[in-house]
């Protein structure tokens, strides 16, 4: 179409629009466009980024985004060149009906930084309604006595356009006996009458048909026509007559559907029929008509639908009156709809995080609200609350916006996410109120190392176990999560004895559990210690270190061992001389023996479980002292061999026997035939004496090396405490026992040695200590053959026996 308006061509007001561009401050700004409804869309308005001063390759980067008001969004921004243009039809008469101004409001947000833009958009009329009678037919009476010059009201059409575009004049098809009238009203309502031009005759013509036809000036012109139906009657000279010609209401949108909203009253001088009077809607828009009801009978307007503010704050309608004889006249009835508190705010996210990591600062943003309530006034005044006011902050930015940040350091390990919930309230009456909630997950750092269940670990392991058993799961744990709380496990490198640890025990590195790389033995080794590390896969890695102690514990496995008499002679016999003058409870001899095992599997006892006359020796269940269970028997000499058997009180126990040769007599000589008849004696006594002799010499140089040995190893152990030190040795001379070469050929195995302080006699102190030599080489664990001093101070005892090998 190629109509004109005001001498220029209609496809040219589709580009003429003026932009008006301001700033307010630094953050906020305001831009206003003017653009004629009906534009196609893709059609551009103008090109924000340049009005903005903005570069186009900042709108994505800064996430440039149109918020509306409107449920339609009618306007988008082509991000890649900065284009407003129009996304969907704009009808201005159904966004402000009758208004002459028509704006539609858009905010624009863009961030980092935040700022913030109004975009006010005009929206001009075109010519895009024709006007539109409320009826096809109009039917008009009029007695056959009107004068002619008389007037007749007629409906009005209505065009919904603006200005020129509106309704500009009537025409009547011609006809000598009718010609066409306006009646303007006080707000400029222009209404079309029937001019009586010729007195009618009823009897000559009782009915007329005319063509009534509505011309806007729009360009291109649009028209309507109705038709007027003229019926000549008799004689009816008054008009039914409003008090006024326009009614204002005011009426709140909450209004009961039935509730009263005006009653409207005309007269009409007449009597009869022609006074009468109807009354009916003349011209009312298609959604005041759902909600607005008329009593044709006594004028009676009442609400009949649910009126709603936010969808139209005004109503206006024409009434008709017509009395009995076709008198009809007309008012206009205007309702203004008062706004309620009926809308509660409305919340929308235009930026939102998932999650952020628990070491983002304080202050950090997770949300951008935007806040809108429908309602006008005070009711459209929202404040807003946070429910966690401790973790996080909701700070204004704007009129209308929040930025919901962190208040304080995160901590997944304490709270791993979070519900906010954000309360926005108006200032309505009552008020009204929204809630809106955000789970927002912390993500993991790695920012705690492992625990482990124990400060330290003591594990007990009996001795003789097998290589590669399980021994004990140490356990760590780490608050963090996947690959932060991932542990694994090692040993710390260490040497226990100058011998690796990892010789020793290994362990899993994912389970933690602990084996033992070798079979251990209590007598060479009880105890030791080292570290076990727990580090996470996090970045970096975290780790911490715990003690791991191992206990052995001591199995039976060990038998007794006799120290004296040397049960290992070969080809000679050992000799216990007894006088003829010994009496009952005479000590012969005792029995020393030894377990290189501890606890209840040393502990020995003795028995002698061979002997010719068992009621004449007897011996100590734990001492192992043999002593004269009764007189001896009137013999010139006795000879005895008894065995002795010493067991230790481990379960199963283990034991060893040692025999003793006994000889009775009144001197030394006379036990020499006795031993002459032994295989591989000496020939003469005289050889025993030098003996004796050398013996006695020998003993008590290795006596004194042994001191100075052991006061030796005393001091080098002073640096490094044994595992078991709560012995006291100071109360005896100590030095390592073993048996001499002229008792016994075989010594005690390393790496233990025996603290002794010997007596033949039960009444004097007798203290043995088992201690084990430290750092010893497991190359040298093994038996020797090196003699060991006894104690010399048994050379003055009087019942110590000369020991005599033959």
């Amino acid at each position: 179409m190629t109509n004109t308006t005001r001498g220029k061509p209609w496809i040219q007001r589709y580009q003429v629009f003026s932009i008006i561009v301001f700033f307010i401050s630094d953050i906020y700004g305001q831009l206003q466009y003017s653009v004629l409804e009906e534009m196609k869309q893709g059609s551009v308005i103008g090109n924000v980024a340049k009005d903005l001063g903005l570069n186009v390759k900042e709108l994505a980067d800064r996430k440039f985004q149109l918020i509306s008001k409107t449920k339609v969004k009618y306007f988008h921004v082509n991000l890649d060149n900065g284009d407003l243009f129009v996304s969907e039809r704009i009808d201005r008469e159904t966004l402000c009906g009758t208004k002459l101004n028509c704006f539609i409001n858009i905010e624009a947000v863009i961030e980092n930084p935040l700022n913030f833009y109004t975009i006010t958009i005009e929206i001009q009329d075109v010519n895009d309604n024709a006007p539109i009678f409320s009826k096809k037919h109009f039917d008009l009476e009029i007695s056959e006595v009107t004068l002619p010059g008389a007037r007749f009201a007629l409906g009005n059409a209505q065009d919904p356009d603006l200005g020129t575009n509106s309704i500009e004049s009537y025409t009547l098809s011609g006809n000598k006996n009718f010609g066409l009238g306006e009646k303007i009203t006080t707000d400029g309502i222009k209404y079309p009458e029937i001019i009586l031009e010729k007195s009618l005759d009823r009897e000559k013509q009782s009915f007329y048909e005319l063509i009534l036809t509505a011309l806007d000036g729009g360009n291109p012109q649009k028209s309507s026509t109705a038709t007027i139906r003229v019926i000549v009657q008799d004689f009816n000279d008054n008009l039914p007559m409003f008090n006024q010609d326009i009614y204002l209401i005011r009426l709140h949108e909450n209004a009961a559907i039935g509730s009263l909203v005006i009653r409207l009253l005309a007269t009409d001088e007449d009597e009869g029929s022609n006074a009468e009077i109807t009354y009916s809607f003349n011209h009312i828009s298609d959604n005041a008509r759902q909600l607005f009801a008329i009593d044709s009978l006594n004028g009676d307007i009442k609400v009949s639908g649910h009126l709603d503010y936010e969808t139209s704050d005004i109503y206006e309608m024409t009434v008709e009156a017509k009395d009995g004889g076709g008198h009809v006249t007309h008012c206009k009835v205007s309702i203004q709809v008062i706004d309620v508190n009926d809308n509660a705010p409305d919340i929308t996210i235009t930026s939102l995080l998932a999650s952020i990591p628990e070491d983002s600062p304080a202050g950090t943003v997770i949300a951008l609200l935007n806040v809108h309530d429908l309602d006008s006034g005070m009711n459209s005044e929202v404040v807003c609350h946070i429910s966690d006011t401790l973790s996080f902050q909701l700070i204004p930015s704007s009129s209308s916006y929040y930025k919901l940040v962190t208040a304080g350091i995160m901590d997944r390990e304490r709270n791993p996410s979070y519900n906010v919930t954000i309360q926005c309230m108006d200032s309505g009456s009552p008020p009204l109120s929204t809630n809106k909630t955000f789970h927002l997950n912390i993500s993991d750092v790695n920012d705690n190392a492992p625990v482990f269940e124990k400060m330290n670990y003591i594990l007990y392991i009996g001795e003789n176990n097998q290589p590669g058993t399980s021994i004990y799961t140490v356990h760590a744990s780490d608050s963090d999560c996947e690959e932060n709380g991932k542990i694994t496990y090692s040993i710390l490198n260490s040497n226990v004895e100058e011998i690796p640890v990892s010789s020793y025990i290994s362990i899993n590195s994912m389970t933690g559990i602990l084996y033992a790389q070798r079979s251990f033995d209590y007598e060479q080794l009880r105890e030791f210690q080292f570290q076990v590390m727990a580090k996470d896969s996090g970045s970096p890695p975290l780790s911490s270190n715990v003690t791991v102690r191992i206990c052995i514990i001591d199995k039976n496995d060990n038998a007794p061992k006799i120290l004296y008499p040397s049960p290992d002679t070969e080809g000679s016999a050992l000799f216990e001389f007894i006088p003829h003058s010994a009496e009952k409870g005479y000590l012969v001899t005792k029995v020393i023996a030894v377990d290189a095992d501890s606890g209840h599997n040393a502990w020995l006892s003795y028995h002698l479980i061979q002997a010719p006359d068992p009621t004449i020796f007897t011996i100590g269940l734990f001492t192992g002292e043999i002593r004269i269970g009764r007189d001896l028997p009137d013999k010139d000499t006795l000879r005895q061999k008894i065995v002795v058997l010493v067991k230790d009180n481990g379960v199963p126990s283990l034991s060893c026997t040692v025999s003793v040769h006994l000889v009775v007599a009144e001197n030394f000589q006379e036990i020499v035939p006795e031993i002459k008849r032994q295989p591989n004696v000496l020939h003469t006594s005289s050889n025993v004496t030098f003996y004796l002799v050398v013996s006695i010499g020998f003993i008590s140089i290795l006596f004194v090396a042994t001191v100075l040995i052991t006061i030796v190893l005393k001091c080098r152990k002073s640096n490094s405490p044994t595992t078991y030190g709560a012995y006291s040795r100071n109360a005896y001379p100590q030095f390592t026992l073993g048996c001499p070469s002229e008792i016994s050929d075989t010594s005690l195995p390393f790496p233990f040695s025996y603290d002794v302080c010997v007596t033949m006699d039960s009444k004097q102190n007798e203290i043995a200590y088992l201690k084990p030599v430290q750092n010893v080489p497991t190359e040298n664990l093994i038996d020797t053959d090196e003699s060991t001093a006894v104690n010399d101070s048994s050379n003055n005892d009087p019942n110590t026996r000369n020991l005599t090998q033959v």
